[in-house]
Order: C-alpha cells, then sequence, then structure tokens
C-alpha cells in the first residue's frame, strides 16, 4: 500500500508491522508524532502493544530495558535533551545485550534553546554500543526500523534509527507501507536465548569483577563487528521481499570522480541534485551517502574512495574541540598513511539552518581550489 504520510508515521507504521508488543512514550519535539501515531494505532486495535506512558526519557528507556529483558519487542522514540537524559540507560542497555530499537529525531541541544535540525545529540551518543543508522527518506526511515529489529535480535544490541527534525520528520511523502504477512516472513517472533523468568532462574546484570569485566566488552565489540555483516545480509533479504536495499554506505556518480561529498541523512539530496549540475558541466563529482554510523563502515569507505584525491565531508553537528564528527571519523579510516584522499571538513546545517545548494556549490568549489583546507573545520555558511 502507498500512502503519502510524514516520516515520524512511516516509522509508527514500521514499528506496527514490526509488531512491537511494548511502547514505551514521552513527548519531546519533533519526534511527537511518532508516539502519538502509535498511541492511535494501539488506541483502535490495530496494534497489539502495550502503551506506556511514563514521566520522563529515562523512564521510557528504564521501560524498553525492563519489557526487552523479558523476552518481547520494545519500542521508544526521543530526540535531544530527551536523549541525553537516557544517556545513562543507553550504556545499560547495550551492556544487557537488550535489541531494543529507538527511533530519534535529530534536534539541537541546547543551550540557546532551539527545535531545530542537527546531528550532535544522535552522535552524542556515539560510544554507548548502540547500533547507528541515519536515514535520508521516509521510506528509508520505515524499512531501517524493520530491519532494525532483525539486526538487533541477531547480534544482541540496540539500535538507533536516527531521521532529521522537520525536513523528514515532519514532511509528507509517498511512502510504500508492506503488507504485514511479508514482513512476518522477513521479520519472524523474537525468541531471546535469555530472559527473566521466574521458572527458569538467572542472574542478569549483577556487580561484575575486573577479571570479567574487560572479556565482556571484547564482545561487545565483536558484536559490533559482526553487525557489519548482519547489516548486509538482512539489507539483502530486504530486497530479495520488497525491492529496496541500502547497505552500510552508498554512492553516487563515483565513476571517475575526482572529488566526492561525504553526507548523511536529507543533506544528501540536495548533495545529489547538485552534483547532476555538475556532472552535466563536466566536472568529475561524486557522493557517499553514510548511511550506518555504528559499526562505522572503514573498509566501504576506502572500496568507494579508492581512486578519489579529495573528499569534502558535511558534518550537521560538532564536537567542540575537535571539528565535525564524521569527518573524524572518516580521517581516522586513513590515520597517517599518505596515499588516502584530503579530507575536507565542514561544518554546515546547525541548528536547523538549511543546507541549500548554493551552500553545497561553495563547498565543491573551494575544496576543489584548494590544494588543502586552510582550517582543521570549514564554516561554509557562517555569518560575520
Amino acid at each position: 500500500m502507498k500512502k503519502v504520510i510524514e516520516g515520524s508515521h512511516a516509522v509508527s507504521y514500521a514499528v506496527m508491522l514490526s509488531r512491537v508488543q511494548v511502547i514505551c512514550a514521552y513527548p519531546i519535539t519533533p519526534q511527537t508524532h511518532i508516539v502519538e501515531k502509535l498511541s492511535d494505532l494501539c488506541s483502535t486495535g490495530e496494534m497489539q502493544a502495550k502503551f506506556l506512558k511514563v514521566e520522563s526519557e529515562h523512564s521510557a528507556m528504564a521501560g524498553c530495558i525492563g519489557a526487552s529483558a523479558v523476552g518481547v519487542r520494545a519500542f521508544t522514540a526521543s530526540s535531544s535533551q530527551g536523549l541525553a537524559l537516557m544517556h545513562e540507560l543507553l550504556h545499560w542497555a547495550a551492556g544487557a545485550r537488550l535489541p531494543i530499537v529507538m527511533a530519534n529525531v535529530n534536534r539541537s541541544l541546547g543551550a540557546p534553546w532551539n527545535i531545530w535540525c542537527d546531528q550532535t545529540d544522535s552522535l552524542s551518543q556515539r560510544d554507548t554500543g548502540w547500533l547507528q543508522f541515519y536515514c535520508e527518506s521516509s521510506q528509508e526511515a520505515l524499512d531501517t526500523v524493520i530491519q532494525a529489529y532483525k539486526i538487533s535480535e541477531k547480534v544482541s544490541l540496540p539500535s538507533m534509527v536516527v531521521l532529521d527534525a522537520f525536513y523528514l520528520s515532519h514532511t509528507f511523502e509517498p511512502v510504500n507501507i508492506p503488507d504485514k504477512g511479508r514482513v512476518d516472513r522477513f521479520l519472524p517472533p523474537y525468541e531471546p536465548k535469555y530472559r527473566l523468568d521466574p521458572k527458569v532462574p538467572r542472574s542478569f546484570s549483577g556487580l561484575t569483577p575486573p577479571d570479567l569485566f574487560t572479556e565482556m566488552r571484547y564482545q561487545i565489540q565483536e558484536a559490533m563487528e559482526e553487525a557489519k555483516k548482519v547489516i548486509l545480509h538482512v539489507d539483502e533479504e530486504f530486497d530479495a521481499l520488497f525491492g529496496r536495499r541500502y547497505g552500510l554506505v552508498e554512492g553516487y556518480r563515483l565513476e571517475d570522480a575526482e572529488l566526492v561529498l561525504v553526507t548523511s541523512g536529507t543533506a544528501a539530496s540536495t548533495a545529489r541534485d547538485v552534483i547532476d549540475q555538475y556532472r552535466d558541466d563536466g566536472k568529475p563529482v561524486g557522493l557517499l551517502k553514510v548511511r550506518t554510523f555504528r559499526p562505522f563502515p572503514s573498509e566501504e569507505i576506502r572500496k568507494a574512495l579508492k581512486n578519489v584525491s579529495k573528499v569534502a565531508v558535511i558534518d550537521r553537528n560538532i564536537s567542540f574541540g575537535m571539528g565535525g564528527i564524521f569527518a573524524e571519523e572518516l580521517k581516522s579510516v586513513y590515520g597517517n598513511e599518505e596515499e588516502g584522499p584530503i579530507i575536507f571538513g565542514y561544518i554546515a546545517g546547525l541548528g536547523g539552518r538549511d543546507i541549500t545548494r548554493e551552500t553545497i556549490s561553495g563547498i565543491i568549489e573551494y575544496t576543489f581550489e584548494e590544494d588543502r583546507p586552510k582550517k582543521p573545520s570549514l564554516w561554509p555558511d557562517l555569518r560575520r
């Protein structure tokens, strides 16, 4: 079924199709429409799930942890300060190896107060042990939520499905909503190996001494590495049933490209239009969209950029004192190697400012003209 719906509701339908059994909800702009729609679906009986209205985002994640620990699918959604309030329990969920799925609608962190888009909120959680997927379209958001449950349940790690505030969450697009029966074939019921059960008593999350803690952290790292293969395998299975696939990264017009833009989220759509214009003018520009941020797709990035001389990374985020987070991650792929591309890091679109065609064209022109970046981080739309 094809419907014209907003990105937030695409996430809601994906949660229903995934047969989630517990939803823990606390509203925060701009993710509120996700849980509002889920509340409607539960109240009408279209979705059979427990809808828990809690007093904070911290409690929302606590509820998901409890639900997942007893062996049912759990979901929540958050944004910005709400995600920051969850921070303590994000570590707990990953350390407990619980396959919770959360949608995070990217919104700036205060102060100053701002309800519009940038990625610093989700990227601030990059070391918590959660898988992270960045979506460009409402269709990708719906598909990724469904895939995320299958991936998380295979590797026993939680997943964060990330979408841009307002550009995607509140924009209406045509979305193919899959048939429930086909989703059931793709995503069978969750059957955890271990769960809280009074009939089979076990100890969970007890005090762990130093001679065991390191090994448990190593297992999480192994699961993250294994997740790269699982993501690709699940993506292939999804493509076979539904005719859509996304991969860890997605290249666009990379053939003979000398300069490649690296983007994520909705900025990739605008970048494609600009790249088409440059290609029409005979300039060798391409695009690499990073969909999966954790685990970071180092090998796939190396392969995609192996013949590229310059890379311009557009970061809608900032790690103060360092620079754009995607740019720094990309630099770490090459380390001190001399044969890698020259990487230009750009900070743009913070606090919901538009990343326009003109912004992207200016980035391309500067990167073509300069041999190397004059600063570690370049701010193309800075107003002085």
